[in-house]
């Protein structure tokens, strides 16, 4: 399963095809060094294989790369936030 990555102007997109079923966490552009994180989508055929939780991983580690930090509006991705406080040097308030 491979993550790939859209971006535009003002945010983007991380989504992983599995199938005929696509997932997705998408996020805004605050500024160069700070994203907003909010929404994860899987549908309901994915559900149960851990894909939200990869695409979350997947985030965090673009972050640590990119040198940003991520503002977890997304309910989901901030359940998983407090399910990984290893994540927290990415995460701003």
């Amino acid at each position: 399963m491979t993550i790939t990555h859209q971006e535009g102007h003002s945010g983007g997109a991380y989504t992983m095809i599995v199938g005929d079923e696509t997932a997705k966490l998408t996020y805004s552009r605050a500024s160069p060094s700070l994203i907003i994180v909010d929404h994860t989508e899987v549908p309901d055929a994915m559900r149960g294989q851990g894909i939200g939780q990869k695409l979350a991983a997947h985030a965090v580690e673009a972050a640590r790369l990119g040198g940003w930090k991520i503002v977890p509006l997304c309910p989901f991705f901030r359940s998983q936030v407090e399910r990984h406080p290893e994540w927290r040097d990415v995460i701003s308030a």
